[in-house]
């Protein structure tokens, strides 16, 4: 269940009732591909630094170590030790990303594993029967994501196809909810909206998917290529035209301001790669600009990442000794960073709850982009 707490202009606070706990949001997913978020990060590190859902990929975790398997040990809450929400994604963005290695039809998409070149199918029936298996607390509908380049023809064929596909795709995670030795039977169902830069594509396929009357909605296809300016025209577009009363997920966004916008502009949920794989390159966020601790001049100070900053890294270890770990190649170098990454996006997802609980989010959005551009930004 779905309940909107308080609302400023678009930007909604609210929790989502789900069989692993509720979420508050806005939140900010962290990404764990296979099962683990990049950078030496476990579980306890997740309750830690407040996480509230962990994200992870249905092609990635299908490829290894299977998804058999993951049913067998019980599902991958039980297989992380993990016991909050978990979403998976379909596999679709792998439709996208791994361009060169497959080929679509309307039945799905053959792949070549990006792993040991082997030819994997994976359709909407597939795709909903791994995700049980897997035993996730969201599931995410199979679509294509057209690049942002494509040509209006074919991303209108795209989404009629994605279209067809969702009912498929709801058609079987009802069957699958109902099975005596599906592992969770209560798992949710998320479909996407796609239409590139498109507004009226992405309106009518909003219309279309709503009928449908799913646990949540997300907008797919954005932050793959087009302007920061026209994603937030196509999300101003699309929201209003999906249900109101269900959460809504902007998939693979983005940076601190990406979000903030994303947030005015009514998304509950987000998701990125940015903080971990940043961190793993000693890029940090703070709220006066990123850092790149690789810098020269961080070579003797004794500050933490960000002064005030509660994380486990900034409460222990200086810029120097992080920095001294990165060039060394350590794996605790990244592990730091990447803590710190996750707690600064976790955080202020926390604060911008706190701003709407208390109706100031504008202002609250105007200091902290403010802050951000304000400093270092390399």
């Amino acid at each position: 269940m779905y309940r909107i707490l308080k609302q400023e202009g678009n930007a909604k606070r609210a929790e989502f009732e789900t069989v692993h706990g509720t979420i508050q949001t806005p939140v900010f997913m962290n990404v764990g591909t296979v099962a683990a978020i990049k950078g030496a990060v476990s579980t306890e590190d997740l309750e830690q630094i407040k996480t509230q859902v962990e994200l992870s990929n249905t092609y990635h975790l299908h490829v290894r170590p299977g998804d058999e398997v993951i049913k067998k040990l019980g599902g991958l809450h039980k297989f992380m030790v993990w016991d909050k929400p978990i979403l998976t994604d379909s596999g679709g963005f792998q439709v996208f990303s791994l361009a060169g290695l497959r080929k679509i039809k309307e039945e799905g998409v053959s792949f070549h594993s990006h792993v040991d070149g082997r030819r994997i199918f994976m359709g909407p029936e597939e795709s909903m029967r791994i995700q049980s298996n897997l035993a996730s607390t969201i599931a995410m509908a199979f679509d294509e994501c057209p690049s942002s380049k494509a040509d209006r023809k074919y991303v209108q064929d795209s989404v009629d196809r994605t279209a067809r596909w969702l009912v498929r795709c709801k058609q079987e995670m009802d069957r699958l909810n109902q099975l005596e030795d599906t592992i969770n039977k209560k798992q949710m169902l998320f479909g996407i909206n796609q239409g590139a830069v498109f507004a009226d594509i992405r309106i009518d396929h909003a219309k279309r998917i709503s009928e449908l009357d799913l646990d949540g909605y997300a907008l797919g296809g954005l932050a793959v290529g087009e302007t920061h300016e026209e994603m937030y025209h196509i999300i101003e577009e699309t929201v209003p035209h999906l249900p109101q009363n269900k959460p809504t997920y902007l998939m693979g966004v983005g940076t601190p301001i990406n979000i903030l916008e994303g947030v005015e502009r009514g998304i509950d949920f987000f998701d990125c790669v940015y903080p971990t794989r940043n961190g793993r390159h000693g890029h940090l966020y703070t709220n006066h600009g990123k850092i790149n601790l690789f810098n020269a001049k961080y070579e003797l100070s004794d500050q933490p990442i960000e002064e005030g900053c509660q994380c486990p890294a900034c409460r222990r270890y200086s810029r120097a000794y992080i920095r001294h770990l990165l060039k060394a190649k350590e794996m605790l170098g990244m592990r730091l960073c990447v803590l710190h990454n996750l707690y600064f996006y976790n955080t202020m997802m926390e604060e911008i709850r706190e701003a709407l609980d208390q109706g100031c989010f504008a202002s609250y959005k105007k200091k902290k982009i403010e802050g951000i551009l304000s400093g270092e930004t390399d």
